[in-house]
């Protein structure tokens, strides 16, 4: 893949990346403050699996673009996040075609532990200097492979992101449904 379509890939994932990040944000700040009964928090919960579905999917496939197309290896943090990013696509795949809105329990323990493995990467790669997780010598997140929106996207950022909106998205769903049974 030449550098110009890969920029431009890079500022397409950035942008959904930073409109995700916004969203969820807004999903919890109204989760915390907001009333319980809204029309944003029904469509959520009415679209829950397939946004799920789709977020799950969608960072997947972007993962293996940059790995197998545009031949970034990925460092070890990363492929341990896809140990548990991968997974999501089919649990979610078969939620939606049993309609089972009941699966925080399969998605919760693999989006927390994907998440916090991705906090740790992202840390290290925005604020550990000289101290990053993965060393030089091989594949590592010394290399600012991505690097827009002045440096605030990164491929660490961009998985970050997956991980919390779906991490957001199935809290919220769960804690709207025992809203309802109560």
């Amino acid at each position: 893949m030449n550098p110009n379509t890969t920029h431009y890939l890079n500022i397409f994932l950035g942008g959904g990346a930073i409109i995700l990040q916004a969203v969820s944000i807004i999903c919890l700040f109204l989760l915390f403050f907001g009333t319980k009964k809204n029309k944003f928090f029904f469509y959520l919960e009415k679209h829950f699996l397939v946004i799920g579905f789709l977020i799950s999917l969608l960072a997947s496939l972007f993962s293996l673009v940059y790995s197998e197309i545009v031949n970034f290896a990925p460092c070890y943090l990363c492929w341990y996040q896809r140990v548990f990013m991968f997974p999501l696509v089919f649990i979610f795949a078969v939620a939606l075609w049993d309609k089972d809105k009941k699966i925080i329990r399969y998605t919760l323990p693999l989006l927390c532990v994907g998440f916090l493995i991705s906090v740790y990467q992202n840390f290290m790669y925005y604020f550990g200097e000289g101290t990053a997780p993965c060393d030089a010598s091989g594949v590592s997140c010394y290399q600012r492979l991505v690097s827009e929106f002045g440096g605030y996207i990164s491929i660490p950022m961009l998985s970050l992101t997956a991980f919390f909106a779906l991490l957001v998205l199935t809290l919220l769903v769960h804690f709207g449904q025992k809203g309802k049974e109560v």
